[in-house]
């Protein structure tokens, strides 16, 4: 009985010390598990939190105080990380040599403006349908629209599908040639047969049965208004004449050939724009751009004002119908400020500051086309070093003045490069000038403001000149007033720079043109000092739109598709060619 109590003592002491074991063991396996979890937690969080710094500093990198990001930041190529921000062209871009040269990747224009996408997206499912009694139909009609322009003349030859209302414009063949109408003066025979390579374009382009039922209409613009009644009545007498008797096309009759008021040419570059943009001629109305033309005698600026905006009534206000909808635009076309015309008035301020140290020839406006000039004034706007030769400066018709004109040597001390010649380009705008109703752009002319009266969301395009200074030398379609003011700077800042900043082929289209910081100069100062539109305010640039030319064109050719008009009729006569 003993030797059986001690085994069962025994084997229950054994049992409690493994049970004791046991759980000493347990302890520990937890304890350690306990502490691995631990660190693991904490090194992870401290993970993310790195993370995020790390993408912060990634997304917005610090810039030191002292350096500008600018337009070297837009046009020049720029690091990989920085390009995928801003959209640029990347650091392994860069080419080697002016033989290797990547050009930019063109950036085609949408049809719908990225601000108004959703609307217009609505209104497109909207659009009229063809004519529902024939959906067969397949008439197409032509017309032919001559711009005649201060600096050379422009056929435009329209094909559209008249089944739809809105007619479909189809194709669009388009040339140019230089010079203009104005360059003629009195030699009218001359201005008249300088279009006939346009004329034989359109001969060659629309089927002959379509050429007596094809209207036709030439339009002139500042540069032949500036050259007065008398002269610019004779050289349009003589275009008619010689539409009429040699071609057999339907000539528009009163202001089929004439000078376009500018009223009209500013609300028919609107309709070009908003027509191929797909704003206008819906069932339903979508916001529409602003349009800004600047061409070489004058400029004009049409929106639809917005926000509650009323246009007093006055020469500023336009009302007119575009399908089943009415519009009232506010519109000016500013004579005189065309780019070629701001030219010669920046030019006139420089030299009349220096007429009296110099002996020059005076000319008129004829003799002096033939002059070549013996004297060498300095220009701000001319970069340092460059020379602009034979630079015909007007003061008036009977004065008239021959110059070389060469950029300062360096920048005057205290001022930036350009400040001078944006001083001059602020001048010429007359800003100060009296402006009976106010708000005021230029020159004493009322206009709404673009801030207030104009929703940021909608678009701003800016074409013609504006295209021609700024795509050549590879800035975006798509910037701000404040990087185009930055791009004149360097433009201004001379050839020392400009292999830093630009590619080789823009190099060379900036040594072309001396005047070229003069451009963008006046072309800055009007956008900003004269339209006030804001510097962070995005503009748009386009020379076309789904291939079809901006401008006011098209605009004008439309309603001469309206069989009714009264204005033409289809030809009769049969003209030997």
């Amino acid at each position: 009985m003993l030797n059986t109590r001690n085994l069962r003592v025994t084997l229950i002491t054994l049992g409690l010390v493994g049970i004791i074991v046991f759980f000493a063991s347990s302890s520990n396996t937890f304890g350690n598990s306990i502490q691995k979890i631990k660190p693991a937690a904490q090194y992870e969080l401290e993970n993310v939190k790195n993370t995020i710094a790390g993408l912060k500093q990634n997304i917005d990198p610090p810039v030191p105080e002292t350096q500008d990001v600018g337009l070297e930041d837009i046009v020049k190529p720029i690091p990989e990380d920085l390009a995928s921000k801003e959209g640029l062209p990347k650091a392994e871009q860069v080419p080697s040599s002016d033989n290797d040269i990547v050009k930019p990747k063109k950036q085609p224009v949408s049809k719908t403006p990225e601000s108004s996408k959703s609307t217009a997206k609505k209104v497109d499912k909207k659009k009229k349908p063809a004519k529902a009694n024939d959906p067969n139909c397949k008439d197409v009609e032509y017309v032919i629209m001559i711009d005649a322009g201060s600096t050379g003349s422009r056929v435009h030859v329209y094909e559209f599908n008249t089944c739809t209302q809105p007619p479909k414009l189809i194709n669009e063949v388009f040339e140019m040639l230089k010079p203009g109408l104005s360059s003629f003066d009195t030699d009218t025979v001359g201005a008249a047969k300088s279009l006939d390579p346009l004329l034989k374009t359109a001969l060659e382009k629309i089927p002959a049965d379509k050429h007596s039922c094809t209207p036709i209409a030439v339009k002139a613009t500042a540069g032949l208004r500036l050259l007065g009644e008398t002269k610019s009545n004779a050289i349009l007498a003589e275009v008619r004449r010689h539409l009429e008797q040699d071609f057999p096309f339907a000539v528009v009759a009163d202001d089929g050939v004439a000078i376009m008021d500018g009223r009209d040419e500013g609300v028919y570059a609107w309709i070009t724009a908003n027509f191929l943009l797909g704003n206008i001629g819906n069932e339903e109305k979508a916001p529409t751009a602003a349009v800004f033309d600047l061409g070489g005698g004058s400029t004009q600026v049409v929106f639809e004002p917005q926000n509650g905006e009323s246009l007093p009534e006055g020469e500023q206000k336009y009302k007119f119908t575009f399908g089943e909808d009415e519009f009232t635009l506010y519109q000016f076309s500013h004579l005189g400020y065309g780019l070629m015309q701001g030219r010669n008035k920046i030019n006139s301020l420089v030299l009349k500051s220096k007429l009296d140290d110099l002996t020059l020839t005076k000319y008129t406006r004829s003799t002096a086309k033939e002059a070549k000039a013996n004297t060498e004034i300095t220009n701000p706007c001319i970069p340092p070093g460059a020379i602009a030769k034979d630079v015909i400066v007007e003061i008036s018709e009977d004065e008239v003045y021959v110059v070389n004109m060469k950029g300062p040597k360096d920048a005057t001390l205290g001022t930036t490069p350009g400040t001078q010649c944006r001083a001059f380009a602020e001048q010429v705008l007359n800003k100060d000038a009296k402006c009976e109703t106010k708000p005021c752009s230029f020159n004493g002319v009322h206009q709404p403001s673009l801030t207030r009266g104009f929703a940021r969301s909608s678009d701003m395009y800016v074409f013609s000149y504006f295209y021609d200074r700024t795509q050549p030398i590879g800035f975006p379609q798509s910037f701000t007033v404040e990087e185009l003011r930055d791009l004149s700077r360097v433009v201004c800042n001379g050839d020392s720079q400009w292999n830093d900043v630009f590619l080789g082929d823009h190099v060379k289209e900036l040594q072309k043109e001396p005047q070229w910081c003069l451009d963008l100069s006046f072309i800055t100062a009007m956008l900003h000092t004269g339209y006030d539109i804001p510097l962070d305010r995005e503009l748009k640039t386009a020379q076309t739109i789904d291939g079809n030319e901006l401008g006011w064109c098209l605009g004008a050719a439309l309603p001469l598709l309206d069989k009714t008009n009264s204005k033409w009729t289809c030809r009769v006569d049969n003209i030997s060619l």
